[in-house]
C-alpha cells in the first residue's frame, strides 16, 4: 500500500526516524496473540475513536486486505456509536465506504 506524499517527504527527509517508527510499528503488532485480521480492525476502531479520516481509509484497506468482510469492517463502525456519537460514527461510516466502493467485489461481498 502507497503511503501519502506527505508521509513519503517525512520517510526521505528523517529517514532514520522512519524506520526506528517503522521497526515499532512492526514490533507492536507481533508483540501479543492477535491475529493480522484482529489488530486491523482494532487499529480500525482506535482511527474512529480518533477522528483520523486517513488513518481509516489505511485500516480499512488494511483489514480488507488481511481478510476482513465488509461487513465485519461496518460492525466495527457500528460498535463506535455509543463511545463517540452518531455524528463521529456517520464521518467514519462515509470514511469506510470510500474504501469499500473502491475495493473488489468479493470485499464488498455480504455488504451494502
Amino acid at each position: 500500500m502507497a503511503l501519502p506524499r506527505s508521509y513519503e517527504a517525512f520517510k526521505r527527509s528523517y529517514s532514520q526516524i522512519w524506520q526506528a517508527y517503522d521497526r515499532l510499528g512492526g514490533l507492536l503488532h507481533e508483540a501479543g496473540p492477535l491475529d493480522e485480521k484482529s489488530r486491523e480492525l482494532v487499529k480500525l476502531g482506535i482511527s474512529i475513536g480518533a477522528k483520523l479520516e486517513g488513518a481509516v481509509h489505511s485500516h480499512t484497506a488494511r483489514a480488507l486486505k488481511a481478510g476482513a468482510t465488509a461487513d465485519e469492517i461496518r460492525h466495527v463502525i457500528l460498535l463506535g456509536l455509543t463511545t463517540v456519537g452518531f455524528p463521529s460514527m456517520m464521518a467514519a461510516l462515509t470514511w469506510v465506504e470510500d474504501v469499500l466502493k473502491k475495493a473488489s467485489p468479493r470485499a464488498k461481498r455480504g455488504g451494502r
